[in-house]
């Protein structure tokens, strides 16, 4: 695990992020965000990994946790190879909306374009999966993730890393893992 910035982190945020502490960094405020990584092209272990070092090298943010890797089957209905999925923890000031952008930018910087057939392949997929105890719902960007709950390659690695979340309206990790099975789900080791 990567040390913390000293920074005040969101003082609402559980799961296994560093709790808050009194002192000031470039004047923000440093938030929590789980995201979500996914690849099923192009060398999908290799994207994942790559994937992490772009994540460590957001500016105004940190990695702090990365969840094991999993193999998944697709999501949704067009035919196309496993997945390999994890989950990152970050500590960030960048705003949702900065945040996402970095996001689409790495992914773009990785080879995915711009417009992609929904639940098609992917050489990276970056989900921003929750910030904080930010709930919202417009056209950019809605938080918590609203797949969550059904993904079982989301909530199994969210619970290596951070079990004791608390997903905004959601409910904590262990419990929403708790009711979905493992099918077609496989730890790496």
């Amino acid at each position: 695990m990567v040390a913390p910035p000293a920074a005040v982190v969101d003082a609402d945020a559980v799961g296994h992020l560093p709790p808050p502490d009194e002192q000031r960094v470039s004047g923000g405020l440093w938030h929590p965000a789980y995201i979500g990584v996914g690849s099923n092209l192009d060398d999908p272990h290799a994207q994942l990994l790559r994937a992490f070092g772009k994540l460590a090298e957001l500016a105004d943010t940190r990695l702090i946790l990365t969840s094991p890797l999993y193999v998944s089957q697709p999501f949704g209905p067009v035919e196309q190879p496993d997945f390999v999925n994890a989950v990152v923890g970050l500590l960030t000031q960048l705003e949702p909306l900065g945040l996402l952008a970095a996001l689409q930018a790495i992914e773009l910087a990785q080879g995915r374009p711009r417009q992609h057939e929904r639940w098609g392949p992917r050489v990276v997929d970056l989900d921003l999966l929750v910030y904080g105890r930010e709930r919202r719902a417009d056209a950019d960007l809605t938080l918590p993730h609203p797949g969550i709950v059904e993904r079982n390659f989301v909530l199994y690695p969210l619970a290596d890393i951070a079990p004791d979340l608390d997903i905004p309206g959601l409910g904590r990790v262990t419990e929403l893992k708790g009711r979905l099975a493992p099918g077609g789900l496989r730890r790496l080791a």
